[in-house]
């Protein structure tokens, strides 16, 4: 392995890595990711009207979805722990589906795009555990009830000045 695209995460025996990071200088970083939670119309209704039993299906999800961010490093494992400067959640709702985009901004050594992730992720998991009820057909399965199209949208960084 030589090119540019080596895994980092791997040593030259194979076995998983950590990083160093610490030579690296602090930078300014952001990174956008989004997914989208495909729901039948009537929950989406129900979303909209904030009629779900539940609660705040959209408030709880963002709030889920923070804190995801937040705690990346302990499910992520080869993830370093980076201070989070400022979280963004953005919910579109439609006709069938719910989507979400966060944007995560950190200063330090290293990037944000898998707390990113982790907050899209997270936040649709938790609007479907709050409509799971609703979306379950006869034989308590979910037919038609996804996440899809989970992918990060941006990644920058730039010195500090």
């Amino acid at each position: 392995m030589s090119d540019e695209r080596d895994l980092t995460h791997v040593d030259e025996s194979g076995e998983a890595r950590m990083v160093d990071v610490g030579d690296k200088p602090d930078t300014a970083r952001r990174a956008v990711a989004a997914g989208e939670l495909h729901l039948s119309e009537g929950t989406i209704a129900a979303i909209r009207e904030n009629d779900v039993e539940k609660g705040d299906v959209l408030a709880t999800a963002r709030v889920g979805a923070i804190q995801a961010v937040k705690h990346t490093w302990e499910t992520i494992p080869m993830c370093h722990q980076i201070p989070i400067t400022n979280v963004d959640t953005e919910f579109e709702v439609s006709d069938d589906r719910v989507r979400l985009e966060v944007a995560v901004e950190t200063t330090g050594k290293t990037g944000c795009e898998m707390e990113a992730l982790e907050g899209v992720t997270t936040g649709l998991n938790v609007v479907w555990d709050m409509v799971k009820a609703a979306e379950k057909d006869g034989e308590g399965q979910y037919p038609g009830t996804h996440i899809d199209g989970v992918r990060v949208l941006e990644k920058r960084k730039r010195p500090l000045e």
